[in-house]
């Protein structure tokens, strides 16, 4: 084929494939205006619908019978002015997700710790823990020495929680309480649940007016807990300090004064700053199934070593001369672990009554502190 016959087919080509893009013509000339195709406008992007409603609806929760004679109780007994709290509860919603959020997941997979861990002791975890331990070293050292509390089992807890203060919630604390207090979800405790969320709203209300704080601003989770270790009301009133000396307390936005309300609550639920070492030990059971009874009496130690090995009871290493309990981490379809645990790893289960989250916060605290001393011998730290 001849070079200028050649050339001529290229461009030809070339302009072909190019026509819609460039609005020419198949042989290569630019359309004249009244021939280019109109662009069709762009379709307006639709406005994403959050997954969560967390601003939830107006209902008038003061005309509902038990609301108001929780207002009354409350009144008589904190010294609260009547008028004042109609007004305030006048400006409550009703939070719908935080209904369907408290109900118990519908019975479905086994439980499974391997899985479970995956999820809480994760390299994001990990990285921001590394992060928060180097950036708060001098008040983790000073909780660690006035509570016997170690700075890992603190990470450890603030990790789990919120990823150190990444995810502290969003919902208006005393929407959510309000709405458990009066309209839990039917339940087989449903009495009980909903006295404890009244307790909590009676608790935001005080915690409000002792720190002098408008209570519609505290923010947090679908279950009214706050900040960084998120504590539910109660537990701010009764635990959180003020670590950081300024004057007030601040679990949201003071890390200081979270690290020193972790290590209060810990103390003040059984932790014991003698039992150094490590909180758990892992263990072989026996055939024989002679430990079974062992199996969940309640979140304490209670055995000795001895007692465990005399049912069946084998740690990989002998652990110290103190009170352990038999834990059990399912792992589905996978064998079951077992561990002897000691009175501290109970005291993290006052925190959340979960052995799942115990051991994730020791693990994630174990995980933190190997990282933090890898990093700090790569630069020479």
């Amino acid at each position: 084929m001849p070079m200028k016959t050649l050339i001529t087919a290229l461009l030809l080509s070339a302009a072909t494939l190019s026509a819609t893009a460039a609005q020419v013509d198949r042989y290569g000339y630019t359309l004249p205006p009244s021939m280019q195709k109109k662009k069709k406008p762009a379709a307006p992007k639709k406005k994403a619908v959050p997954a969560i409603d967390y601003v939830g609806e107006y209902v008038n929760f003061g005309d509902w019978k038990e609301v108001r004679a929780f207002l009354d109780d409350v009144a008589t007994r904190d010294g609260f002015d009547r008028a004042e709290l109609n007004t305030l509860m006048t400006q409550v919603r009703y939070v719908d997700a935080a209904v369907q959020l408290v109900k118990p997941a519908p019975p479905g997979k086994p439980k499974n710790w391997q899985a479970y861990s995956k999820l809480m002791i994760d390299p994001v975890r990990i990285d921001a823990g590394v992060k928060f331990w180097n950036e708060n070293s001098e008040a983790l050292s000073r909780a660690e020495s006035l509570y016997g509390v170690p700075a890992e089992i603190v990470v450890g807890i603030i990790g789990v929680e919120t990823v150190y203060g990444r995810n502290t919630g969003r919902f208006r604390v005393l929407d959510a309480l309000t709405t458990l207090a009066f309209s839990y979800p039917e339940a087989p405790q449903r009495r009980e649940r909903m006295e404890f969320f009244r307790g909590e709203l009676e608790a935001t209300l005080l915690f409000a007016r002792q720190t002098g704080i408008d209570p519609l601003s505290l923010k947090g989770s679908f279950a009214g807990a706050v900040g960084m270790p998120q504590f539910m009301p109660s537990s701010m009133m009764k635990y959180a300090v003020d670590f950081d000396g300024n004057g007030k307390i601040d679990l949201l936005n003071s890390s200081t004064d979270a690290i020193g309300s972790v290590a209060a609550f810990l103390i003040a639920h059984g932790w014991q700053r003698e039992q150094g070492g490590p909180l758990v030990y892992a263990a072989a059971v026996s055939p024989n199934r002679a430990w079974e009874p062992m199996l969940n009496q309640g979140l304490a130690a209670k055995y000795r070593p001895q007692e465990l090995t005399a049912a069946g009871v084998t740690p990989a290493v002998a652990p110290p001369e103190q009170l352990y309990g038999l834990v059990d981490l399912q792992n589905g379809a996978e064998p079951t672990e077992y561990w002897l645990a000691n009175a501290n790893f109970f005291a993290i289960t006052q925190y959340n009554r979960s052995y799942f989250y115990a051991m994730s916060v020791v693990e994630l605290g174990r995980a933190v502190k190997l990282a933090r001393a890898a990093s700090g011998i790569a630069s020479g730290m």
